[in-house]
């Protein structure tokens, strides 16, 4: 029998990242370093709220963009973090920050409309552009410390005017790299975003986690232009609950409920009210976290640049983005495969992320110290060995 399936799906493939995680975890004794999971456990409180939630039979459905005391404490949590001025009609509950992307682009672009996208980055913004009927362009900014200027983004605008160029993407703390943007480089962009009139998809899911100084969003500098993406998987360790939110301006936010709507529904009732009560009383969860984390990154760095790693400045996330010792293969699928067979130490591959990443690799460091410790060692012996 023939088959016909969307093309756009077709020519989409299986996230590589799973794809070799899911792979190496049969080596015995494997110690993975290579998914943004946190190894810490949700808050008590925010698990009794959920547990509350389920013995008060919360559990049919909320309204589509979540029910409006969560979306009224979500927007006051941002305004007093980042000093924003969201109302709660500004927000929408999804299904993690992905669904939130994915709506998000799904909202604003029409057939052959263009996304700029910096790299080394996650690399989901591109099928989800080319599901949504968008094309993409990438914009290499290994050259500019893993930070995209001004002066770049106005070229590559310049350059692609016949290209329906209808939004950038932005993340940060960076996925791979932990690289932050300061409020300087945020206005010299957000300059060039209000020359050309573009939509900026800002995924901030890390801010919590920014260890040199506040985290700012652009939401702040550029408000009308700015969808902003965020979620409790990072901050508050509910990677499994799947809450993100999306906030933006009003006239975005009446369109983007409805592919949300068609999409899922509404998030889990009962995820919901453990949102409410992270947004409600847990303000400073992260900062524990983000305390054992700045040592874990520290202890990395010290550790792995003795045996020649070169090593982003990691300002942000749990992420350690290093290039490739010199005497190793600069291969960086080459380098991760051999690494996972002979060392027992799996981590990703820098080409994942796009131009700019090859030669590097990724490692998370949202693993417990004594993981942490050992896989260090692993990793430089393996690299001494190649000497």
């Amino acid at each position: 029998m023939s088959r016909s399936f969307n093309r756009e799906v077709e020519k989409i493939a299986v996230s590589d990242i799973r794809q070799f995680d899911s792979d190496v975890s049969g080596i015995p004794g494997i110690i993975k370093l290579t998914l943004g999971e946190p190894d810490f456990n949700t808050p008590e409180h925010v698990k009794k709220a959920a547990i509350k939630a389920i013995e008060d039979n919360k559990s049919h459905y909320t309204p589509n963009a979540g029910f409006m005391e969560l979306r009224e404490e979500t927007a006051k949590y941002f305004n007093k973090k980042y000093n924003l001025n969201y109302s709660g009609t500004q927000v929408v509950t999804t299904v993690g920050a992905t669904e939130a992307i994915n709506a998000s682009l799904q909202a604003i672009l029409n057939l052959d409309d263009t996304v700029l996208v910096p790299t080394p980055i996650f690399p989901l913004y591109l099928p989800i552009s080319n599901l949504n009927h968008g094309n993409y362009i990438l914009m290499d900014t290994s050259e500019d410390n893993f930070v995209l200027t001004a002066d770049k983004l106005r070229k590559v605008i310049a350059d692609n005017k016949d290209k329906n160029i209808k939004c950038l993407v932005l993340n940060y703390p960076s996925n791979p790299t932990g690289v932050t943007y300061n409020r300087e480089q945020l206005e010299e962009l957000a300059e060039v975003i209000k020359e050309n009139d573009i939509w900026v998809l800002s995924d901030e899911i890390y801010a919590e986690l920014t260890y040199t100084g506040k985290h700012v969003s652009l939401a702040e500098i550029i408000l009308d232009n700015v969808i902003l993406i965020s979620g409790l998987s990072k901050s508050h360790a509910m990677t499994g609950w799947r809450i993100g939110f999306i906030l933006g301006p009003q006239d975005f936010i009446d369109q983007v409920v409805k592919s949300h709507q068609y999409m899922v529904t509404a998030p889990t009732t009962n995820a919901q009210y453990a949102a409410l009560e992270a947004v409600t009383n847990g303000y400073d969860d992260a900062v524990p976290m983000k305390e054992e984390y700045l040592k874990r990154r520290d202890f990395i760095i010290e550790e792995l640049q003795e045996v020649g790693f070169e090593i982003a400045s990691p300002d942000g996330a749990f992420y350690i983005f290093a290039k490739i010792p010199a005497n190793c293969s600069q291969n960086s699928w080459d380098f991760v495969r051999d690494l996972a067979k002979e060392a027992k130490v799996a981590l990703i591959p820098g080409v994942s992320f796009g131009p700019g990443g090859e030669g590097y690799v990724r490692m998370s460091y949202a693993a417990s110290m004594e993981n942490l410790v050992e896989a260090v060692k692993r990793i430089k012996d393996y690299v001494q060995s190649r000497k």
